[in-house]
């Protein structure tokens, strides 16, 4: 039983140091062009929630292009969708603006950005 503990306690050292030297890396790493990466650090997301996320912004951008084609001038419908669909450990805000630095989905984001 002693050994089960101090390989626990092992492993915790382990992840402390990892984490440290993660957010140390974070402040080594320069952000511009990776603004969205940056945030999916900070805000801890995993690798499902970012391919999650990767989803709803193919599904806004094929509906977006849909709605264009017929000629739509209002896309308020897609930016609340998205809100409502967006993983609750990332502000709207600064998920659309970090895209739009990073250059992910800019033609959705920058009609999201609209209704900001």
């Amino acid at each position: 039983m002693e050994v089960r503990g101090n390989t626990t306690e092992l492993l915790e050292q382990k992840i402390a140091s990892l984490k440290f030297h993660q957010r140390l890396l974070m402040k080594m790493v320069k952000k511009e062009g990776n603004e969205f990466f940056t945030l999916v650090i900070e805000e801890k997301l995993s690798e499902m929630e970012v391919q999650d996320f990767y989803k709803l912004c193919e599904t806004l951008s094929k509906e977006y292009k849909e709605q264009k084609a017929d000629k739509f001038v209002f896309f308020f419908p897609l930016f609340k969708k998205f809100i409502e669909e967006l993983n609750p450990k990332l502000d709207a805000k600064e998920t659309i603006i970090a895209c739009l630095k990073q250059k992910l989905y800019p033609e959705l984001m920058e009609v999201l950005e609209k209704n900001l």
